[in-house]
């Protein structure tokens, strides 16, 4: 048996695709990483009340109001960020798109205490399986901070959305985000000729 539920409808024309990078666009992400880390922590009582309440306040946050106003720009490609993390999205999108994509570490949106929390190990599963995965896609490059690396690899629940569009556009969007209500919303790398790998983490 095979069952399917419609649980909306779009017109084809207004569909936001994870492929279709360009080279040179820049990348906004729009909601901070980290929601694995925290709540593994969480699961383990070692995470602060305060930590717990920002990344909860980050899951139940909907992407409505960043994709409504992400559609209001010329977007190349978009993808949410979820369970592959942020590199494994990234690598969807540059693959998709026959480019390679840098981000920059020290540019991440991160939870408050997901950095410390990633140093003293509280890691998932999925990151570990994700690491694994994009072994033969994603270069990290020495001088990052493990730390910065393991979020980067974490999986999250109801992540933000990683737009890819022109760099001039993208500033704007930003500052349409930000505008909003949208805090985290940062440019967070851009798009380049294919190189060895699909995603650096610079």
């Amino acid at each position: 048996k095979y069952g399917m539920a419609v649980t909306g409808v779009i017109h084809p024309d207004r569909v936001l695709r994870n492929v279709g990078v360009r080279v040179g666009d820049a990348l906004v992400l729009t909601k901070p990483l980290g929601t694995g880390i925290v709540t593994t922590a969480l699961k383990q009582r070692k995470a602060s009340p305060v930590h717990v309440r920002e990344a909860v306040r980050s899951m139940v946050t909907l992407n409505k109001t960043a994709s409504r106003i992400a559609r209001t720009f010329r977007v190349h490609a978009c993808s949410d960020v979820t369970g592959f993390g942020l590199l494994g999205h990234a690598a969807e999108m540059a693959m998709g798109s026959g480019v390679t994509l840098v981000l920059d570490s020290a540019a991440l949106p991160i939870l408050p205490g997901a950095v410390t929390l990633a140093g003293r190990g509280f890691l998932t599963g999925g990151c570990r399986r994700n690491r694994a995965y994009l072994e033969d896609k994603v270069v990290v490059e020495p001088a990052v901070r493990p730390e910065l690396a393991e979020i980067a690899f974490d999986p999250q629940t109801s992540g933000g959305l990683l737009v890819a569009l022109e760099p001039r556009a993208a500033a704007r969007l930003v500052t349409r985000l930000r505008a909003a209500g949208i805090a985290a919303a940062t440019i967070v790398g851009r798009a380049t000729a294919r190189r060895d790998g699909w995603v650096y983490l610079t």
